[in-house]
């Protein structure tokens, strides 16, 4: 710890499962365990080991407005890690999966009702990247738009209601199950719903961009 001592174990339990944390670049990272076993800085790196001495995560992170230990840790779970390895060593670093939207609106009762929409969850889908992989596979965002109220609303674009048949309501849960499920070059089957006709489309997922 602080980059002075030798080998340290500390102890603790695990105080959560699936927390979500921000990384180094601003990106979201889920699945995360929290422990508050003591972590310090230079403790990134080290392993959390189960009470078989088994390696179930790697440490990441403090939550911490002093810098030190506050019994808030988190650890990446092993199972994170050997999906991402491959992408480590071969590349340098891990290929984000990516499907292309640029900006989509999180359906909800309240806005369905309000622009009629036939169903009350799903990704009203705005603008997609150009050449991305929805757009490739002639999947569309809005056609037109109109004022309600006080606000610019787009519309008639595609609506995603589920991925490979799990059911999507909002745009970070997309992204989630991507990171979590899903590798640079896998196709998914994208579920939309276009002029009331429901529509299933095959996408192949490439690297985002950096």
């Amino acid at each position: 710890p602080f980059g002075q001592f030798g080998r340290t174990l500390t102890t603790g339990v695990i105080s959560a499962l699936d927390r979500t944390i921000e990384g180094p670049d601003n990106r979201t990272i889920n699945g995360i365990i929290q422990t508050d076993a003591a972590i310090n800085k230079g403790n990134s790196g080290g392993p959390l080991l189960d009470s078989s001495g088994r390696v179930i995560g790697i440490t990441s992170a403090i939550f911490s407005p002093t810098g030190t230990s506050a019994g808030v840790g988190f650890a990446v779970p092993v199972d994170t890690l050997k999906r991402i390895l491959p992408d480590l060593l071969t590349y340098g670093r891990y290929r984000h999966p990516w499907l292309g939207i640029r900006y989509a609106y999180n359906i909800t009762p309240g806005l369905a009702e309000v622009i009629r929409l036939p169903v009350q969850e799903g990704l009203l889908l705005v603008q997609l990247y150009d050449g991305s992989p929805l757009a490739a596979a002639d999947i569309r965002g809005a056609q037109t738009q109109e004022i309600l109220g006080n606000q610019r609303v787009y519309l008639g674009g595609d609506i995603v209601t589920a991925v490979d048949g799990q059911a999507i309501a909002q745009i970070s849960q997309l992204e989630s199950i991507l990171e979590s499920d899903y590798q640079v070059g896998d196709t998914v089957t994208i579920s939309i719903l276009r002029d009331g006709k429901n529509i299933e489309v095959p996408v192949e997922l490439v690297e985002e961009p950096r």
